[in-house]
């Protein structure tokens, strides 16, 4: 079973940077490609970024390209969303998920929420004006 911890939301001022962690547990994780989502009030959960464990690529949804970047440390087992000028409209709660791939198949950054197996159980960020 795969665990997966976020942390690190907490309320900042619009044009803020901030980082958060998903720290996972309970595999081997060299064939896992991680995401991160968001879920703001009464919206759907949305896909921001996805990278292969094996850092050979990642991929980001054009609301966050150039201003979110993800990122992974093997030897922490710990995946990083670095997010910057942050706005009001980044205010949500965050999510990072897992997904395992059988290696049989080819790696692909999946950006539905039913591509991925496993979840934390998120962090808030809210983002004053």
């Amino acid at each position: 079973q795969v665990q997966l911890v976020e942390s690190g939301g907490r309320l900042v001022q619009a044009g803020a940077s901030l980082r958060l962690s998903c720290t996972a547990s309970g595999r081997t994780f060299s064939r896992y490609v991680m995401a991160w989502f968001r879920q703001a009030p009464g919206k759907e959960r949305e896909f921001l970024a996805a990278i292969s464990w094996s850092e050979s690529s990642a991929r980001y949804a054009d609301s966050v390209k150039g201003r979110f970047t993800v990122s992974i440390d093997n030897a922490k087992n710990t995946v990083y969303l670095q997010m910057n000028s942050l706005k009001p409209e980044d205010t949500a709660e965050y999510y990072c998920a897992a997904e395992r791939v059988p290696s049989w198949r080819t790696v692909v950054l999946g950006t539905d929420q039913s591509d991925y197996d496993y979840w934390g159980q998120g962090t808030q960020v809210t983002v004053s004006s």
